[in-house]
């Protein structure tokens, strides 16, 4: 059974990192997220649920106006395809709807199937905005407090540069 937005913002506080979490309509699309966020500071994000033709799984989860080609994310990946994971997938690993992909759901992925892999760009800036597993909230984190939420959920992600 996948986690609640609620229990992973209490699994996140337990940790002793510190979110801000506001609720808002729900949002599937960055130009949608545009619109809700009001004056909410920081880095926003667009998040690709990937595989490959071997059933290998990548989230990647980079800055929000970065364009993502799928061809040369294949070289940076090391793959030889790459495709969205279908909605039955996403659920499966992340348990995660569409328009709800977060890094975040990596807390659902127990057995380590899904490669993290992030945008270095996110690093810059002082805070990142996230949906908690539900595109209605988002949650704002230091990037210190994500890097210490994916490596205690064993997904130290793999940078790269967009």
């Amino acid at each position: 059974m996948p986690m609640t937005p609620e229990d992973l913002l209490h699994y996140i506080s337990d940790l002793g990192i510190e979110t801000s979490t506001m609720t808002h309509p729900a949002v599937y699309t960055v130009e949608e997220a545009k619109t809700q966020r009001q004056d909410l500071i920081g880095a926003h994000s667009k998040n690709l649920f990937l595989r490959d033709k071997k059933g290998r799984m990548f989230l990647l989860t980079a800055l929000e106006d970065r364009a993502i080609d799928l061809k040369s994310m294949r070289e940076v990946l090391g793959v030889r395809s790459l495709s969205f994971g279908s909605a039955e997938r996403l659920q499966k690993y992340l348990g995660v709807t569409p328009g709800s992909v977060t890094p975040f759901g990596v807390i659902n992925d127990t057995a380590g199937d899904v490669t993290m892999v992030l945008d270095r760009g996110l690093m810059d800036y002082e805070t990142l905005n996230f949906h908690p597993l539900v595109n209605t909230m988002t949650t704002s984190i230091s990037p210190d407090g994500l890097m210490r939420f994916l490596e205690i959920t064993d997904h130290a992600p793999l940078f790269i540069d967009l």
